[in-house]
């Protein structure tokens, strides 16, 4: 236990220096996207593979919560589900940084994540990002039953409707989209980078939140849009019965390790060991 760390990083006896943030432009989003849809090609099975588990539990959670009178919580689990996409792409993030490194980038090293020495401070924000995804969760329970009360629609079709035609229905649309977009640019101003720098850097968790704070404050166009991108995205990648996450998933979690490259600066000594 003497090595568990979170909040600051592994090297207790030197100051770790902190991360330097670049500003990029739209531009770079689009080709740190490209970058991902490379490294998804060189072995598109393997992390076809990887990812089978996110569609699966999309229908899962359609199943349970039509079964349970929740049909209100449908959306919010779907969308609220991306709020922890960061963490789910860890294993994606180790096979960019290891093909960026030209080492052997088969799907089985994206486990080796799990040996990392930032596991604890990688917990520490996971665990952050799990307690968004319920305040959400929460957040729009109380925004349907403060509309509803105890007049709930019974079935699939009479809420869908009833959403779709009612004064309350589009109520609920609008303000639950706020609410969610709350929710999305916090979750997007303090882990856009924050999972990738720590398995690249074992900064600790407070620098890596901060770090991505800096990096939205620094670029906030080109971070909203990629937050718009990953959004559209995943609500496409959503609609075929979740079978296109299988392929927006893999994209996503490489790219960002591209977008994490381009706006934070890579230490000299790292710098070094990618190019040989």
């Amino acid at each position: 236990m003497a090595n568990f760390h979170v909040l600051a990083g592994s090297n207790k006896k030197k100051a770790v220096a902190q991360p330097t943030v670049r500003q990029i432009k739209i531009a770079d989003v689009f080709d740190a996207l490209r970058r991902g849809f490379d490294d998804f090609w060189e072995k598109p099975s393997h992390y076809v593979f990887l990812c089978l588990i996110y569609p699966v539990i999309g229908v899962i959670l359609i199943t349970w919560t039509s079964g349970g009178n929740a049909l209100q919580l449908i959306y919010p689990l779907i969308t609220g589900f991306a709020l922890l996409g960061p963490l789910a792409a860890l294993g994606l993030y180790e096979i960019s940084r290891r093909r960026e490194l030209n080492l052997d980038s088969s799907w089985t090293h994206a486990l080796e994540v799990r040996n990392s020495p930032a596991i604890p401070s990688i917990i520490a924000v996971g665990v952050l990002l799990l307690g968004l995804f319920v305040a959400w969760l929460l957040a729009a329970q109380a925004l349907f039953n403060w509309l509803y009360g105890a007049d709930v629609p019974t079935s699939i079709t009479a809420f869908v409707s009833d959403v779709l035609t009612t004064e309350r229905g589009w109520t609920l649309i609008l303000l639950g989209n706020a609410i969610g977009f709350l929710f999305a640019l916090v979750v997007l101003s303090t882990t856009v980078v924050a999972f990738p720098l720590l398995l690249d850097r074992d900064v600790g968790a407070y620098a890596a939140i901060e770090t991505s704070a800096r990096v939205m404050i620094a670029n906030p166009v080109p971070i909203v849009l990629w937050g718009l991108i990953v959004a559209i995205a995943l609500v496409a990648g959503s609609l075929p019965l979740f079978v296109g996450l299988a392929i927006v998933i893999p994209v996503l979690g490489h790219s960002t390790w591209h977008l994490y490259r381009k706006v934070v600066e890579t230490p000299p000594a790292k710098r070094r060991r990618a190019q040989r």
